[in-house]
């Protein structure tokens, strides 16, 4: 009889040891402020993948072009799925109350254990609806500081399930760069859409010249939504200026209200504009535009994942992790523009990467 059960029991115990207890997946919803086809969009996702695949959320590579084609999908370890605000062309009040309305409703849907937002808009307007849930929130690409939005306390001690990584912006290193690519350019212009991201970034500039921190003089700033005002105000001010700084330029719209794309404004730019410029981040330099300090969209992406996976999986307490934004890209140089303008690039110009 002891003979039988302790047969038994070892029995019991053997199958106790056998069964795989499944680890249920984390799922992670992403909401991106842009469009799919916005080049600082694939960055950020490029960024977000690498940090994905590297921290065990994705199984391999082959499931980074999935997700970027689908916008959706489950691996071993995780269900993430991503949403687009689109407010680069939905730029009205109503119709991005519309979106988060919408996304607010699919993200409860969704149940998601971690949040992640992209840029200011999805900050500010899906980062409050889910202000002091129990779902943390990790954004990336703020502008100057998530405290604007009420998201964080401060940037030491953010006191909410909201933290994340944030652009401090390359202005004065860009303009240094620029300087040395063309040391004969003494004063500047600033030209930005009417955005939250064109205004940001053009108020930062002109804090900088307000305390004489440039190494240029800011003559005159343009913030306009209308790309026919914006054309007309360009080709004004090179005659006035030695070199423009190109805050953005991605939210203009033609007199229709229809939005004009990137791929257009930069061909008008490039064909009509003979002065050099300097461009906020390096994707527009990619585009075609003379030269940036990079305040890299990939950096922002992959960091922003770092964070994450510290939350999800080592108990990071959001409340009590500070903000904290990536070391600067590369100085960036367009090789095409700068034969355009007659410059000639030498290495005492400090240039970190060559865009063909």
């Amino acid at each position: 009889m002891k003979t039988k059960i302790l047969l038994f029991l070892l029995v019991f115990v053997f199958c106790l040891s056998s069964v795989t207890y499944a680890i249920p997946k984390k799922k992670i919803l992403i909401v991106s402020s842009y469009h799919r086809e916005y080049l600082w969009s694939q960055e950020t996702n490029e960024g977000l993948c690498a940090g994905f695949l590297n921290f065990g959320y994705f199984d391999n590579k082959e499931q980074i072009s999935k997700f970027t084609s689908d916008d959706i999908i489950e691996t071993s370890a995780a269900i993430i799925k991503k949403l687009w605000m689109d407010t680069k062309r939905n730029k009205t009040k109503d119709e991005q109350a519309r979106i988060t309305v919408e996304f607010t409703n699919m993200a409860k849907e969704f149940q998601p254990d971690l949040i992640m937002l992209g840029d200011d808009n999805a900050a500010q307007y899906i980062g409050a609806q889910f202000l002091d849930s129990r779902i943390p929130i990790v954004f990336w690409g703020v502008n100057n500081t998530p405290v604007k939005y009420g998201l964080v306390d401060s940037l030491e001690k953010p006191g909410h399930n909201v933290t994340g990584i944030y652009q401090t912006g390359y202005y004065k290193e860009g303009l240094e760069f620029l300087k040395k690519i063309k040391p004969q350019a003494k004063k500047f212009a600033i030209l930005a859409d009417n955005t939250s991201s064109g205004r940001s970034h053009l108020k930062k500039i002109e804090y900088f010249a307000h305390r004489g921190e440039l190494p240029l003089e800011l003559v005159e700033t343009v913030d306009v939504g209308d790309f026919e005002i914006w054309k007309k105000k360009a080709l004004d001010l090179q005659n006035k200026v030695d070199a423009f700084f190109l805050a953005q330029y991605t939210g203009l719209k033609d007199g229709s209200g229809n939005h004009v794309s990137a791929g257009e404004v930069t061909q008008w730019y490039l064909a009509n504009i003979k002065i050099p410029e300097v461009a906020v981040q390096g994707q527009f330099v990619k585009q075609g535009m003379l030269c940036a300090a990079d305040d890299g969209g990939y950096n922002q992406g992959y960091e922003a994942v770092v964070m994450a996976h510290d939350i999800l999986a080592k108990g990071a307490d959001p409340a009590m992790f500070p903000p904290r934004t990536p070391k600067r890209g590369a100085l960036m140089i367009n090789k095409q523009r700068a034969k355009a303008l007659g410059i000639t690039l030498t290495d005492k110009m400090g240039i970190e990467e060559f865009i063909e």
